[in-house]
């Protein structure tokens, strides 16, 4: 494995304008000795996109609590993989319905992480995922 840090993007797609979470993930990634670009609230799917195009980033976690997951992530990661970013980890956090989850995973959603899910096992994911890479 590099030394290099693992670069992670963390964006709120669509209109959810909560973000505790994923402002507490960005921080729990940060301590755990990775760069994380967070993006904000709002974020269209062009916009995640081009973030993770220009920051070269390892994998793009995106936090959702609005509902629209099943719309809005299959989009996303159409357009990560038409922009060569297919070999990108793509999360997904927040209220997401264990029927939905196969579903997501199914397009390439790397992992599904829910309320109350521990730092520890997101940042363990996300070593995994980028080990098996080769980074």
């Amino acid at each position: 494995m590099s030394t290099q840090p693992i670069r992670v993007l963390i964006a709120k797609p669509g209109l959810d304008g909560h973000d505790r979470g994923a402002k507490v993930i960005a921080r729990a990634l940060r301590d755990a000795g990775m760069e994380v670009v967070y993006t904000g609230l709002r974020q269209t799917p062009e916009m995640i996109t081009e973030a993770a195009l220009q920051e070269d980033v390892d994998v793009v976690g995106l936090s959702i609590l609005s509902g629209a997951h099943m719309a809005l992530v299959p989009r996303i990661r159409e357009m990560m993989d038409e922009n060569g970013l297919d070999d990108v980890a793509l999360l997904v956090g927040g209220i997401i319905p264990d029927d939905d989850i196969t579903a997501l995973k199914a397009i390439g959603v790397s992992g599904v992480f829910g309320p109350g899910t521990s730092t520890d096992d997101i940042v363990k994911h996300i070593r995994q995922f980028v080990s098996t890479k080769g980074k």
